[in-house]
């Protein structure tokens, strides 16, 4: 799959707020997650907290996407009850699987 593929499927997949377990098809093994909230080094740690405490209720609408042949960015819309903000999430690929998100957004929308 090509960086922008890996990357709306992986959306698809934690957007849905379930079968997180999909998502070991799409990241490596070390795969590392940086966001204003929570910090991942592996795969199966991010996982496990989807797991734990999964999205309840988030929606999110593409603004804009971009692609080269080794990263996504993904500019969208975020939705949750009470919650209503621009985010970006750059999506870094090697060897056909995302090894690295950076999610940003602004944090005071959450407060």
């Amino acid at each position: 799959m090509k960086p922008l593929q890996l990357a709306l499927e992986f959306m698809d997949i934690f957007f849905s707020g379930e079968n997180f377990e999909k998502l070991n098809s799409l990241l490596t093994d070390n795969f590392n997650f940086n966001g204003p909230f929570y910090q991942f080094d592996s795969a199966e740690a991010y996982i496990t907290s989807l797991q734990a405490d999964p999205p309840k209720g988030f929606k999110y609408e593409i603004i804009r996407s971009f692609e080269n042949e080794s990263s996504a960015c993904l500019i969208y819309q975020f939705t949750k009850p009470g919650v209503c903000t621009p985010m970006v999430q750059l999506f870094e690929v090697k060897e056909r699987k995302i090894s690295k998100v950076l999610l940003v957004f602004d944090t005071q929308t959450f407060s």
